[in-house]
């Protein structure tokens, strides 16, 4: 189903193994230059930079565009609806076009264009088939749940035709929204999307065995990541204590909203998940996984305080600082402390520059704030004040100032 062949997927991927071992001195220059010669891709590519710049001037460019026409037309609720429809279907169709004929990969012109199609796609759905009961009834209409429905086709659709990560992200935000359409119980909402979020990490776990060498090994890492983080999310009731308006889900998280058995059983759930994903990173070495596995166990220790009703204090971060410090220490020398520094296939030496790279493009976006941040501003003069009363000279010469 995808538009890009798994030959051009495999060749950027290697392509970006050379330029990363050359990087490190694995390959000469020599052997770097004959093998990318031989690694040539047709794709169109760029950094991240211009891709970012590329992506907002494309939605910035559609979203002007639609409303041009919604300026001159001025439509109707229900013909404002089919306008949007016919944007949802110009900006795939120009998607498309923009990855087969102009080759274009990651260049942020066909990734804005495939996010817009799935905003109008749900926007002309809600004003063309909703918008009367949504404007005019109190209660929602029963099959509006629809358009999230559609929202979470499509951008599995998206992700599966262009391989945009985030493209699953937004279809898991979609999915979200799905059971309050069907049962006004916060428990009942909350474990329908853990249960569809489990599906899919069955699913994904189930595939991925079969491509953990491949191209599309990152791929399902991610998504396999962003699916253990759903599931911790849906069950984690604190969250929204500590953030307001978390996920949507609305409830401050206090115990006497929720059933008791549901309540302490998400609190024992939420103990148990953290090292089960953190043991599933650690047997497929998924750094994703890990990484997913450490930030849930974080926010098990963050919201524990909250789930048990005990008073929070003002020095708890640093006691939580100085934990995760000591553990990270104490992780990095027991690696260290392995034959060549390595246990059981980890180390602690950094073995790419890739991670590298990424600390450059933050250091160079947090700089100008940083700097600007930490630069006083300059004082201003006070009109009021001049000077006067001193005198110079010499020679004959004088002179007030």
């Amino acid at each position: 189903m995808s538009i890009y062949s798994a030959s051009s997927e495999e060749t950027l991927r290697t392509r970006k193994l050379l330029a990363d071992w050359a990087g490190e001195d694995f390959l000469s220059k020599a052997q770097y230059q004959l093998l990318e010669q031989e690694t040539v891709s047709e794709l169109r590519t760029t950094n991240i930079f211009l891709r970012l710049v590329l992506f907002l001037f494309t939605v910035i460019s559609a979203g002007a565009a639609a409303a041009l026409v919604f300026v001159v037309s001025r439509p109707s609720e229900q013909t404002a609806g089919v306008f949007c429809l016919v944007f949802a279907a110009l900006c795939y169709a120009a998607a498309e076009a923009a990855v087969s004929q102009a080759r274009l990969y990651r260049y942020g012109i066909e990734e804005a264009l495939a996010v817009c199609s799935v905003g109008f796609l749900c926007l002309g759905m809600q004003e063309a088939f909703f918008s009367f009961s949504h404007y005019h009834s109190p209660k929602p209409d029963a099959a509006q749940f629809l358009v999230p429905a559609a929202g979470v086709i499509f951008s599995l659709w998206i992700w599966r035709r262009i391989g945009l990560s985030y493209a699953f992200l937004a279809a898991m935000i979609f999915a979200r929204f799905l059971p309050g359409y069907w049962t006004s119980s916060p428990e009942a909402q909350r474990a329908i999307i853990a249960v569809f979020y489990a599906t899919g990490l069955a699913g994904v776990a189930t595939v991925r065995s079969r491509h953990r060498f491949d191209y599309l090994a990152k791929a399902y890492s991610v998504v396999e990541a962003l699916l253990c983080l759903g599931i911790y999310l849906a069950f984690n009731l604190q969250l929204s204590s500590l953030i307001p308006g978390a996920l949507g889900w609305g409830s401050t998280g206090a115990a006497s909203e929720f059933a008791r058995p549901f309540y302490w059983g998400t609190w024992v759930l939420i103990w148990c998940l953290p090292p089960i994903v953190l043991a599933r990173g650690i047997r497929q070495k998924d750094r994703y996984v890990m990484a997913v596995g450490t930030v849930v166990a974080i926010l098990t220790l963050v919201t524990n305080k909250p789930y048990l009703g005990w008073p929070r204090h003002t020095w708890d971060p640093m006691l939580l600082g100085i934990l995760l410090t000591g553990v990270a220490i104490f992780v990095r020398r027991w690696l260290a402390g392995g034959p060549g520094g390595i246990r059981h296939g980890f180390t602690a030496a950094r073995l790419s520059g890739k991670d590298q790279h990424w600390i450059n493009v933050g250091a160079t976006v947090v700089a100008p704030l940083a700097a600007h941040s930490i630069t006083p501003d300059p004082q201003a003069s006070t009109p009021d004040f001049h000077f006067g009363g001193g005198q110079s000279g010499g020679g004959g010469a004088s002179g007030d100032f």
